[in-house]
């Protein structure tokens, strides 16, 4: 089992970028597609974005295409996710996952997430 810790997240204001990274120990990170999602207060979880276990295939979330990147490092065991030109509504909690599809169904082994907080 793959075992992910978030970390990155922090207060912004609009218009700025952040680097969230996904820290993964255990298990077949290298064979596993990660992805990333959020959930902002009141609302229900969605999906942000993902990442082939090769790192070849990214998938995006309408609401963040061009503005985020994902990548990974399978030396490091750590995917990223650079944020850039942030919104308010960017705002939320960032968990990634491991999902069975690029996008974004059949997740499993969550992290505990990271605070991503966009000042307008």
């Amino acid at each position: 089992q793959v075992q992910l810790v978030e970390s990155g997240g922090r207060l912004v204001q609009a218009g700025g970028s952040l680097r969230l990274s996904c820290a993964a120990s255990g298990g077949t990170f290298s064979l596993s597609h990660i992805a990333w999602f959020r959930q902002a207060p009141g609302k229900e979880r969605e999906f942000v974005a993902a990442i082939s276990w090769r790192g070849d295939t990214t998938y995006y979330a309408d609401s963040v295409k061009g503005r985020f990147t994902i990548s990974r490092d399978n030396a490091q065991n750590t995917v990223f996710l650079q944020m850039n030109s942030l919104k308010p509504e960017d705002t939320a909690i960032y968990h990634c996952a491991r999902v069975r599809s690029l996008t974004g169904t059949g997740s499993d082994s969550w992290g505990q997430g990271t605070q991503v907080t966009v000042s307008s």
